[in-house]
């Protein structure tokens, strides 16, 4: 798990330095995909995961461009994806504050396996007060909040419905960007965001099944 988000969150971030956002986004919207559709149980589940992919592709601008080793990277970090979510549920198999530590334990060893990719690129950030702050105001919004939600999500859900809940990601920076930024959702992407709720809304996991 360590050498997962370590490898991960570099290649996504050599991703978006060559692509744009939406590009990276709708590749990495693969791997959940994927496991979604492994899960499937029945032809209810079917049509969630049609409306899901549906909206996530009316919300993600994809655009193709920029050069192969980029989406080399974007590719990469898809593949990461999925095991992270597979070794994600394997952490958070028992529940409870287990998982979390375990999450930690694999974070310090992520430390060790990003180190060598950016620490050179980080250093001069070390001599600056607001690139510090920034540094840790992105750990903790980027990593430490999100993937220790993802632990008690991963305790409580199968793979599979977890995996399209996933799908609530654009929809979600969609309407924070219309909150904190007043960018204004347009009438596709406002459709995009109905069409993943409905698909949320209209999974269930096998167990209720």
């Amino acid at each position: 798990m360590g050498v997962i988000l370590g490898l991960m969150n570099s290649v996504f971030y050599l991703a978006i330095e060559r692509l744009p956002l939406g590009t990276v986004g709708a590749i990495e919207f693969l791997a959940p995909i994927g496991l979604a559709v492994a899960g499937l149980r029945d032809r209810r589940n079917v049509r969630a995961l049609v409306l899901a992919i549906a909206g996530v592709a009316l919300l993600t601008d994809v655009r193709v461009t920029g050069d192969p080793l980029a989406y080399l990277f974007a590719f990469g970090n898809c593949a990461l994806f999925a095991g992270y979510i597979v070794a994600g549920h394997a952490l958070a198999k028992d529940g409870g504050a287990s998982g979390i530590d375990r999450l930690g334990a694999a974070m310090l060893v992520a430390v060790i396996v990003a180190a060598p990719i950016g620490f050179g690129e980080a250093l001069p950030a070390l001599h600056d007060v607001r690139l510090l702050a920034a540094a840790v105001g992105v750990g903790i919004c980027s990593s430490v909040i999100p993937y220790v939600c993802d632990q008690l999500a991963m305790a409580r859900l199968p793979r599979s419905t977890f995996a399209l809940m996933l799908a609530l990601l654009p929809a979600m920076a969609t309407m924070i960007g219309a909150l904190v930024l007043g960018q204004i959702p347009r009438p596709v992407e406002a459709a995009g965001i109905a069409l993943v709720i409905c698909g949320v809304l209209l999974h269930r996991p096998a167990t209720a099944a």
